[in-house]
C-alpha cells in the first residue's frame, strides 16, 4: 500500500495537479490582496497589478513542464512587481514562486548545463534595480542567496533521484537475471531427472521383453494368436531400448563415466551420510516405520532430495549438526532433514539446490516445505505419494 501511494505521489499526473493547485493558491492570494487594496506592495494603477500577480503566480503550474521558460517568466514578473512597489518591500507570494521555479530548475531541467548560470546571471540586474529604485539591500540581496539556495537544493534532489532510479533498474535487471537463472535451473534439473528416469523406464521395458519372450517360449506353438502378439510385444520392446540408448547417448553426452554408474536409493543413504560426516558435518539417521521397497523412480528421487538436502547444510550451514528422518506411511515415504546452522543465502528457497527438490517433489504430486526455523537451523521436509507412483 506505501509503495503504491509513493507511485502515486511521484507519478507525472499528481505532480502536475499539485502545481496547478500552488498556482492557483498563489494567484487566489495575490489577486484578493490586490482587490482588498494592498496597493503598496503591488502599487498601482489596478490595471498593471493585477497582470503581474497572475504573471508571476501562474507559471508554477507548469514549472514541471517547461522550468526554465517558468522561471525566466516568473523572474521577469518579480522584477516588474519589484519596480512597481518601491520604495516599498515588494509581495511575498511572486518571492515564493520565484522560490518554487528556481527549484524546479534545479529538479526537472534536463537541457544544457550553462542555461541555469545564465538565468542566475539575469536575475541579478533585477535585484540591483530594485535597490537602485528604492528597495533595501538587507532585503534584496538575501533573497537573491536564497533562490541560489532553492537551486542547489532541487539540484541535489535531482541527483538523489536519479541515483534511485538507476538503483531499481539495477535491481529490476538483476531480478531478471536470478529468474533467468532460476529456469536455467530447472532446465537442467529436468534434464538430470530425465537421464535417470530413462534408466528406469529402459530397465523395467527390458524386463517386459523378457518375460514376454519367456512366454512365447512356454507356448511354443499354442495359441498362436497369443504368441503373435507376445512376438509384436518383443519386438517393439526391442526397438524401444534401441531408441532409449540413443537418446540417452544424447543425454548423457556431457556426464561422464558417473552416468554409469547404477541409479542409487534410500538403501544406499548410510554410504551417503558417512560421506557427508567425512566432510565435516555429523548426520544421525532415523528409520520411522517399516522399511519396504519402493518404485525405483520415487526410490532414486527420495535419495536425491535427500542428497541435496544435506549438501546444502554442508555448504551453508557452518558449524553444526543435522539429522536425517526417513518415515515409511502406507501411502507415502517423508522425509525430513534438520540442521542446526545459523544464517544461509537462501534461506527463502531461492537456491537452485531446492529448486531440483521442488522438481522432483511435484513429478509424483508431492508436498515439499523448506525454511529456516524459529529456533536456529534450517529444515527440509518432503512427501512423497506412493499411491500415484
Amino acid at each position: 500500500m506505501r509503495a503504491r501511494l509513493d507511485r502515486i505521489v511521484r507519478s507525472p499526473r499528481a505532480r502536475a495537479v499539485g502545481d496547478l493547485a500552488l498556482a492557483f493558491l498563489l494567484a487566489a492570494t495575490s489577486v484578493g490582496a490586490i482587490l482588498a487594496g494592498d496597493d503598496v506592495s503591488w502599487g498601482h494603477p489596478l490595471w498593471l497589478a493585477i497582470p503581474l500577480a497572475l504573471l508571476s503566480s501562474a507559471p508554477v503550474g507548469w514549472r514541471s513542464r517547461s522550468p526554465l521558460a517558468m522561471a525566466a517568466l516568473v523572474l521577469a514578473a518579480n522584477g516588474a512587481c519589484a519596480y512597481v512597489a518601491a520604495p516599498h518591500q515588494a509581495a511575498f507570494q511572486p518571492f515564493v514562486a520565484l522560490t518554487l521555479v528556481a527549484y524546479s530548475v534545479g529538479s526537472r531541467f534536463e537541457g544544457a548545463v550553462w542555461a541555469p548560470p545564465l538565468l542566475a546571471l539575469a536575475a541579478l540586474p533585477l535585484f540591483v534595480v530594485a535597490i537602485a529604485h528604492g528597495q533595501s539591500a538587507g532585503n534584496a540581496i538575501p533573497n537573491y542567496v536564497w533562490l541560489l539556495a532553492a537551486w542547489a537544493v532541487g539540484r541535489t534532489m535531482r541527483g538523489w533521484r536519479q541515483k534511485s532510479l538507476a538503483l531499481e533498474r539495477a535491481n529490476s535487471e538483476l531480478a531478471e537475471q536470478r529468474e533467468l537463472q532460476a529456469q536455467a535451473a530447472v532446465t537442467v534439473e529436468r534434464g538430470r531427472i530425465a537421464r535417470e528416469l530413462h534408466d528406469v523406464v529402459a530397465h523395467n521395458v527390458s524386463t517386459m521383453v523378457v518375460q514376454a519372450g519367456a512366454a512365447a517360449r512356454v507356448l511354443d506353438g499354442e495359441q498362436p494368436h497369443v504368441s503373435a502378439a507376445l512376438d509384436a510385444i518383443s519386438q517393439t520392446g526391442r526397438q524401444t531400448i534401441d531408441e532409449m540408448r540413443t537418446l540417452l547417448g544424447v543425454l548423457r553426452d556431457h556426464d561422464g563415466p558417473a552416468a554409469l554408474k547404477p541409479q542409487p536409493g534410500l538403501a544406499d543413504l548410510d554410504q551417503l551420510i558417512e560421506g557427508v560426516r567425512t566432510a565435516g558435518l555429523p548426520v544421525t539417521l532415523r528409520i520411522d516405520g517399516e522399511p519396504r521397497p519402493l518404485p525405483q523412480a520415487a526410490d532414486l528421487s527420495a535419495f536425491r532430495i535427500v542428497q541435496e538436502a544435506l549438501t546444502n547444510s554442508l555448504k551453508h550451514a557452518g558449524p553444526a549438526h543435522a539429522e536425517v528422518v526417513v518415515r515409511y506411511d502406507p501411502a507415502a515415504v517423508t522425509l525430513e532433514i534438520r540442521d542446526s546452522g545459523g544464517r544461509r543465502p537462501n534461506q527463502q528457497g531461492a537456491g537452485h539446490g531446492l529448486v531440483g527438490m521442488r522438481e522432483r517433489v511435484t513429478m509424483f504430486g508431492g508436498e515439499l516445505d523448506a525454511a529456516p526455523q524459529p529456533a536456529g537451523g534450517f529444515a527440509v521436509r518432503a512427501r512423497l505419494p506412493l499411491s500415484a507412483t
